[in-house]
């Protein structure tokens, strides 16, 4: 039986179906020429660029087997000169056009992000005072004059804040401590005025009424001016008395001032010998240096019963820690970080009131001055006293008081001595 395929047979399965038992030889095979011009030679590749037909393998003999090698002509063994995709050689980096790229980029990243927090921190001020309602201001002088107040404000504080702060629970705000800040040309000078200083009421108009009230000669604490009339009133009160004139106003509260601290991480206050301790206000420390959290710090700048009672001395450590708090907030580790930045920003500027007119780079430049205070830059000192008005009020030195603000005035360097 024959299992080749039909027309198969034993006999032609090697070839012609010889019948010799040697293999049949080599057989002459017709020349199958491929292209034109009938030449051995693949032709030319065509003009244009376009890709030229493949050559076939043809042996010696002349025998052509169909075979394609899978060489395009007009390319190297490689598939083209420079690379094995035949684009040519791949061009070295220009590293000088890379670097000015990314040059460009962070510039204009900076930039954007300069802006939007310039915006975004602009936003969170809160210029609630109105400067333009106090009347029969003096003439501006050199140089910027900020009046800087601590009040005793507890808005936002929860029961348990209060308690943790030692900050009692007494309704409305005062000022716990008031300061003017002067920054020209000689350096940055720092006065605190003491809140128990003897003063007399102006006549002023009321900051929502508008209603004009005459002074009647009446003496009271500095601390009155504000608890009756708030900031206008006390901005007035200040000018009429020292003859010098405000340009920006700063207060912040007790919850404030605490979480500034906190963002920065404390603020470092070497305590003097023999330690502080005070219950009304909750200082418990140890002499020597140490880093005070915002608890503590608030303990700190409001205690008076543990410095005898004195607000002559409460001032003094007001004047020590704000500088200290404005040194550690101007550092790199803090503007250079976002991480700590931003935080304090917020926990600053969310607090902070300000007047009308203020703006970023006037709280900067406080910022700033307050710091040259703290590095020997300027001066810091209290308001100049003579002793106790008649009411039990600290009386300022009047021929001491009318040379200090002439030479603010005239932006001249402070050599008159504070108590």
């Amino acid at each position: 039986m024959n299992d080749w395929p039909e027309g198969w047979s034993d006999d032609n399965r090697h070839g012609r179906g010889s019948a010799s038992a040697q293999p049949e030889g080599a057989r002459v095979m017709r020349h199958v020429q491929r292209g034109q011009g009938g030449g051995a030679y693949p032709p030319a590749p065509p003009r244009g660029g376009g890709v030229p037909p493949q050559q076939s393998y043809v042996d010696g003999s002349g025998y052509d087997s169909g075979y394609n090698t899978g060489q395009v002509y007009g390319a190297g063994s490689g598939g083209g000169p420079g690379g094995p995709d035949g684009r040519g050689p791949r061009p070295a980096p220009n590293w000088g056009r890379r670097i000015k790229v990314t040059a460009i980029t962070l510039v204009v990243l900076f930039v954007v992000v300069s802006v939007g927090t310039y915006f975004w921190a602009d936003s969170k001020l809160n210029r609630e005072v109105d400067l333009s309602m106090v009347i029969d201001r003096p003439e501006a002088g050199d140089g910027t004059n900020y009046l800087i107040v601590g009040s005793d404000s507890r808005a936002g504080m929860s029961d348990e804040e209060k308690k943790k702060l030692h900050t009692g629970s007494a309704e409305g705000k005062r000022t716990d401590s008031m300061m003017i800040l002067h920054t020209g040309s000689n350096g940055p000078t720092l006065v605190s005025l003491p809140r128990d200083s003897n003063v007399t009421i102006p006549s002023y108009k009321g900051s929502e009424s508008g209603k004009l009230y005459q002074g009647t000669g009446r003496q009271v604490k500095l601390n009155a001016a504000y608890a009756e009339d708030g900031p206008e009133l006390l901005v007035r009160t200040v000018e009429a008395n020292t003859g010098l004139h405000i340009d920006h106003y700063v207060e912040i509260g007790f919850a404030g001032f605490a979480n500034i601290v906190d963002a920065v991480g404390g603020v470092e206050i070497d305590i003097p010998k023999g330690g502080m301790k005070d219950t009304k206000s909750g200082a418990d420390f140890e002499e020597g240096k140490q880093t005070l959290d915002g608890q503590q710090a608030l303990a700190f700048v409001r205690t008076r019963y543990a410095l005898a009672g004195s607000d002559l001395d409460r001032t003094k450590n007001q004047q020590k820690f704000l500088s200290a708090l404005a040194g550690q907030t101007a550092t790199p580790s803090t503007v250079l970080n976002p991480f700590k930045l931003y935080p304090t920003m917020s926990a600053g500027l969310d607090t902070l009131i300000v007047d009308k007119d203020m703006g970023l780079f006037d709280l900067a430049g406080m910022f700033w001055a307050m710091k040259g205070v703290t590095g020997g830059d300027g001066k810091s000192m209290n308001m100049p006293i003579s002793g106790n008005a008649a009411n039990g009020n600290l009386q300022w030195d009047t021929a001491k008081v009318k040379t200090l603000v002439e030479q603010l005035k005239n932006d001249e360097t402070v050599t008159v001595s504070g108590n």
